[in-house]
């Protein structure tokens, strides 16, 4: 399936609508196209849709759309940084034990954010958006397949249980391009319900944060899912009736206008 739209909203409505009204539980594979970003980077979104599917997590005890994607883009210490990236580095990495230890069971293994600028080895102390930046920043002509960085980690994450969480969403690249800054993301599985809205909010200020820094605008959001799916919740949930109500009025095409014959013009000195 390939999604490409320029509201946030609409594009994972499209998707939940296509699982909903398909056959099974997973879409694979999936590609998502974002753009339509403001200048400050940031994606349109509709607020019926946010706020029917907020209060569904909340009924279902899941984290709301901003929580999962604080584990991408803590955009909330962004903004308390001010433009300072290296300020925003340094609360991360002061505040990350307590955000794991908020929920050790989901957070143990870690957060996207940490493995990108905490990964435990490399350059710039594991740092490798500040590597990205600094590098990008220096020179002209950057090598553009050293614009990447990843999540994933074979040390850590190859290990044989049934079930990991933690994590899907495997490298994030980014390639400068003469419309913008195009952000590619890559996940090996991706929860429709309760993850997949926060995932592409996170990436897109991830991108929005990442232009900023490069000197330009965010262009394009591309994710490609190798397995989306909808779990922990079923397709006949009566829960989902609001949900589904706000994202088929979003989705839906405009009623058709009709055109109306034009008025005849008043006759002047008509006779009685």
């Amino acid at each position: 399936m390939v999604i490409d739209d320029t509201n946030l909203s609409r594009a994972w409505a499209r998707l939940l609508l296509q699982i909903l009204g398909g056959a099974g539980t997973e879409i694979a594979p999936l590609v998502l196209s974002l753009s339509g970003f403001d200048q400050n980077g940031a994606p349109a979104e509709d607020p019926a849709v946010r706020q029917a599917l907020d209060r569904l997590l909340k009924r279902k005890s899941r984290l709301v759309v901003d929580d999962v994607a604080f584990t991408i883009f803590p955009q909330r210490l962004w903004e308390m940084s001010r433009g300072d990236r290296a300020r925003l580095f340094a609360l991360y990495r002061a505040t990350f034990p307590r955000w794991q230890a908020m929920n050790r069971k989901a957070n143990g293994r870690g957060l996207y954010f940490e493995r990108m600028v905490m990964y435990g080895r490399g350059p710039c102390d594991g740092n490798q958006l500040e590597w990205i930046l600094s590098q990008f920043n220096s020179r002209t002509g950057v090598r553009r397949s050293m614009l990447q960085a990843t999540t994933f980690d074979p040390a850590r994450d190859h290990v044989a249980s049934a079930q990991l969480g933690f994590p899907c969403l495997q490298q994030v690249s980014f390639e400068p391009t003469a419309a913008g800054l195009v952000v590619n993301a890559f996940y090996a599985t991706q929860q429709i319900f309760d993850k997949a809205y926060g995932n592409y909010l996170g990436l897109a200020q991830l991108g929005a944060f990442m232009a900023h820094e490069m000197g330009m605008s965010l262009a394009r959001l591309n994710v490609v899912v190798g397995i989306a799916k909808l779990e922990r919740i079923t397709k006949s949930d009566a829960d989902f009736a609001p949900l589904v109500a706000a994202s088929q009025a979003l989705v839906a095409p405009p009623p058709a206008q009709v055109a109306r014959p034009p008025i005849a013009a008043a006759t002047v000195g008509a006779r009685h």
